[in-house]
């Protein structure tokens, strides 16, 4: 039996209405005479959602800075600005509102501000971080990327390529789990936010570092969006089933935090370099089409998820299982026309590049060349 390790997860905060105590996590990570910098997602202007939480940071006496000049898939320009403005303003805390792209950000943000130099000089690992990084609190108001709970950040450099930043200074201090955040999230983004979170926790059980401590969460994680996903979808303002994502969410990124992900995600991360296509819509179709290949030797790994989704434990009962979710989602399998100037072998070459390569080594079967061209001829072609 081999030995395995957990990294430490954030203090967490969750339930309905569980935002109304960020300004005491405000006051205790920034203190009274401190500066908050708020990263949140501009489109969330709109709901009243960062009124909402600014005017919660402001109850508490606390000096407010908001960033909302970014876009879907944060940019490494982007960031750099962010960081320049908490630079300014001697930000000692930053609040992350919104989905993955604010998370990510938000956690760059802090973990580069105290230092020189900008994002880039940090990416996939080429440069320790700076000391004494800020602290941050995630809120997030989708149930997908899991970005709450990881030490990953993932940035999009101006050729488009996406990388990520990784290590311990870029996790959260603190995450509060508000679902009442998320009811007003559209279909296709519950959808996608949902298969994301399932992809991770899948991947997370079944690649070469998965282990039986870690799998409490993936499988649970699993677990929880097999019952709740279709739940939120027909009824958006179910309260309970919006909660039970957002666990599944915060579970799943504990789940890759402490595992990675693997062939889903070497595959999404190139399609999402390529074009411009939501990540969980990505990952989603990228498992439906890594899956015959990825199932064919299991040791017992995928078994274990079909129990976890409440299916006879068996490979291909998981990969029905996990094919009927997906569809009644309502997650367009087809993307080939979105794709049409892609060719599988310019997909395969994008998956084979080093930002793509940690994914693609820890799937637990190795892929060859011509597997890569394969498995992208596969994600381009199914219907």
């Amino acid at each position: 039996m081999s030995t395995y390790s957990l990294a430490r997860i954030p203090a967490i905060s969750a339930g309905p209405g569980a935002r109304q105590g960020l300004g005491g996590l405000a006051e205790l990570y920034a203190g009274k005479a401190g500066h908050v910098l708020l990263v949140a997602d501009s489109g969330l202007k709109s709901t009243g959602m960062i009124d909402d939480v600014a005017g919660i940071i402001a109850k508490a006496g606390i000096a407010l800075s908001v960033f909302t000049e970014f876009t879907p898939d944060p940019k490494i320009a982007e960031a750099d600005k962010a960081a320049e403005l908490a630079r300014k303003a001697k930000a000692n805390l930053v609040v992350c509102l919104g989905g993955g792209s604010a998370l990510d950000l938000g956690k760059a943000v802090a973990a580069i501000a105290v230092g020189p130099h900008g994002a880039q000089h940090y990416q996939l690992c080429e440069n320790p971080f700076p000391a004494g990084t800020l602290k941050k609190i995630c809120i997030p108001t989708t149930s997908g990327t899991g970005s709450e709970t990881t030490r990953t950040s993932i940035l999009t450099r101006a050729d488009h390529a996406k990388v990520w930043l990784w290590g311990d200074e870029i996790k959260a201090d603190a995450v509060i789990l508000d679902p009442e955040l998320t009811v007003s999230l559209p279909p296709h983004v519950t959808a996608a936010t949902g298969i994301d979170a399932l992809v991770h926790a899948v991947e997370a059980a079944t690649n070469k570092y998965a282990n039986a401590g870690n799998n409490l969460y993936a499988h649970e994680a699993i677990r929880l969006v097999a019952h709740n996903l279709l739940k939120a979808l027909e009824n958006p303002k179910d309260i309970a089933a919006r909660e039970a994502l957002q666990r599944a969410a915060a579970y799943g990124g504990i789940a890759i935090d402490n595992c990675g992900t693997a062939i889903a995600h070497n595959i999404g991360h190139a399609l999402g370099s390529l074009k411009a296509i939501h990540h969980g819509h990505a990952v989603g179709v990228a498992m439906l089409a890594s899956m015959p290949w990825n199932i064919a030797d299991d040791d017992g790994a995928y078994a274990a998820c079909a129990a976890a989704m409440g299916v006879p434990s068996t490979a291909q009962d998981f990969a029905g299982a996990y094919e009927k979710l997906l569809r009644a989602s309502g997650i367009k399998i087809d993307i080939s026309q979105q794709f049409a100037d892609v060719s599988p072998r310019t997909l395969a070459g994008q998956m084979a590049r080093p930002e793509n390569a940690a994914m693609l080594s820890s799937n637990k079967r190795a892929a060859s060349e011509a597997d890569l061209q394969m498995l992208a001829e596969a994600v381009l072609t199914q219907v």
